[in-house]
């Protein structure tokens, strides 16, 4: 048996068409999981056209997701940082800071495309911030950074479940370390800026955390767990994300680049974090 998930946002999904939806593909039975913004129904097998449903959906503002109706609920979530929990990416408001912003973006935006090498990609941006005052760093936090929306209500209803929430990115721990204590994460892995008489000195420590050391994140703390990776719910933007969201039970690309999106079976562009909740069966009236 599959699920069919549909999600938009607030006010945005159609009675009518979902229960179309669910006798034309399904046994019929939709259970909303929040009034006009998420439902499911189950079926049998997967629609052979089921990228074109997507595809009208899309149109429509609707997201729609297909998965195996068992093992839904995960006992871990695993989130990418920037332009997922947050909606910034911090290495760019830095750069913005030292006064290279818009040269940095670009380069950010290749490397999460995947047209970029990440790890040379990174090394090139953080060259560039040599010789800023490290108090910029509070000074973004404070001033810059601001949660994705849906992002409390997702850390705090997985952890009231007894799940496990870890934070890995690809970007700074001086931005990890407060964005996981504010949302309640258990913990968080990131790269470290190097620091030196107050100033950034163009360099991040080694070894890099990439790609592929998000996977190996996933492993060992499902292994440190004892949880297996179908255990576990992953979401991410970029092209670094790709490892982790294919190796995970559940990998969702949250308003991802178009490369990214075209290589992951979850994609979310309409509903907000609160959408990793609904694909795994919770209702609104559950949400801590």
């Amino acid at each position: 048996m599959f699920t069919a998930t549909l999600i938009a946002r607030p006010g945005g999904l159609d009675a009518h068409h979902v229960t179309t939806l669910a006798r034309d593909l399904g046994d019929g039975l939709v259970v909303w999981l929040s009034d006009a913004e998420a439902a499911e129904f189950r079926l049998d097998a997967l629609p052979d056209d089921r990228w074109t449903l997507w595809e009208d959906l899309q149109r429509d503002g609707v997201d729609l997701i297909f998965q195996r109706a068992g093992g839904r609920k995960k006992a871990m979530l695993l989130a990418d940082m920037d332009s997922t929990m947050i909606r910034q990416e911090c290495i760019d408001e830095l750069a913005d800071m030292a006064g290279v912003g818009a040269h940095v973006a670009a380069i950010t935006a290749r490397a999460m495309n995947g047209e970029l090498d990440f790890e040379a990609a990174l090394i090139e941006r953080v060259a560039l911030l040599r010789g800023l005052p490290v108090s910029v760093i509070d000074r973004v936090l404070a001033e810059r950074i601001t949660l994705m929306p849906g992002g409390p209500e997702l850390l705090a209803t997985m952890r009231a479940n007894g799940a496990h929430a870890a934070l890995v990115s690809g970007g700074f721990t001086a931005f990890t370390g407060a964005v996981a204590a504010r949302l309640g994460f258990d913990e968080h892995h990131a790269n470290t800026l190097l620091m030196a008489g107050g100033l950034l000195t163009g360099e991040v420590a080694r070894p890099i955390l990439g790609r592929q050391a998000k996977v190996d994140a996933l492993a060992r703390i499902t292994h440190r767990l004892h949880l297996t990776p179908a255990d576990v719910i992953a979401v991410g933007d970029g092209a670094n994300d790709l490892g982790m969201l294919g190796a995970a039970g559940t990998g969702v690309a949250l308003h991802a680049k178009p490369s990214v999106q075209a290589q992951c079976d979850i994609r979310v562009n309409h509903g907000d974090l609160t959408a990793l909740l609904f694909i795994q069966g919770y209702a609104r009236a559950e949400l801590a």
